[in-house]
C-alpha cells in the first residue's frame, strides 16, 4: 500500500529539470576539459606540433560525437519533461536513474578516445547511449502509466516511443558494423548523431 509521504514525495518537474541541466552541463564541460594540449616540452617546431595535433584527433573525434549524444539526450528528457502535468516520487527516481547513466558518458568517451581501435572501448560507449536510451523509455512508460502527461494523445506517445526506439536500432548497426571495424563504426554512430541533430533540415529524414 503506498504510504502518504510516497504519494507526495518528489511531485516538482522543476526540479527534475534543473537537476538535469546542471547535470548534462557538468558533463559537456568534463569531455572537453579531458582533451590536453601536447606537452611544451614535446613540441620544438611547426611540424612537431601539427603531429601532436593530429595524434590526438580521436579525442576531438569522440568529443564531438558525445557532445552530439548530450544534446540529443538533453532534448530527448525536456520533450518529455515539457508535457508532464507533475512528477511522483517514482518518476523522479527513473529520471535520476536516467541521469546517472548520463554522468557515465565522459568515461565511456575517455574509454573510446584513449582505446579508439578497441572493440571493448566501442562496445562499452555503445552500451552507454544504449543505457541511456532504455531509461528514457522507462521514464516515458511511466509517466504514460501514471497518468502524469498533460494533454496525452495517443500519436504523441508514438512519435516519443519511436524516436526512442528508431534511434537505438540505428546506434545498433553501428555496433554491429564495429565488431567488424571499430572506426567504421565510430563513423556510423557519428552519422546517426548528426542526423538527429539536423534531420528537421532534410525532408528524406524527417520521419527518423
Amino acid at each position: 500500500m503506498t504510504t502518504v509521504y510516497n504519494r507526495i514525495a518528489a511531485g516538482d518537474v522543476g526540479r527534475i529539470a534543473a537537476l538535469t541541466d546542471g547535470i548534462f552541463a557538468f558533463a559537456a564541460t568534463v569531455l572537453i576539459i579531458d582533451i590536453h594540449t601536447p606537452e611544451v616540452a614535446d613540441i620544438h617546431s611547426e611540424a612537431e606540433l601539427i603531429s601532436a595535433l593530429i595524434g590526438i584527433a580521436p579525442q576531438f573525434l569522440t568529443w564531438l560525437m558525445s557532445l552530439m549524444t548530450l544534446g540529443i539526450f538533453w532534448v530527448g528528457q525536456q520533450t518529455q519533461l515539457n508535457r508532464l502535468e507533475r512528477a511522483d516520487r517514482d518518476l523522479t527516481w527513473l529520471h535520476f536513474i536516467f541521469l546517472a547513466v548520463i554522468t557515465l558518458l565522459p568515461f565511456t568517451t575517455r574509454l573510446l578516445a584513449t582505446y579508439f581501435a578497441y572493440r571493448t572501448a566501442f562496445a562499452l560507449y555503445w552500451a552507454n547511449i544504449l543505457a541511456a536510451g532504455v531509461a528514457l523509455y522507462a521514464t516515458w512508460s511511466y509517466a504514460e502509466r501514471a497518468g502524469l502527461v498533460r494533454d496525452f494523445t495517443a500519436e504523441m506517445s508514438s512519435a516519443i516511443r519511436r524516436r526512442i526506439v528508431i534511434a537505438q536500432s540505428l546506434y545498433a548497426i553501428g555496433l554491429l558494423v564495429g565488431l567488424v571495424h571499430v572506426e567504421i563504426g565510430i563513423a556510423c554512430l557519428l552519422l546517426v548523431q548528426l542526423n538527429y541533430a539536423i534531420a528537421p533540415r532534410l525532408p528524406w529524414l524527417f520521419k527518423l
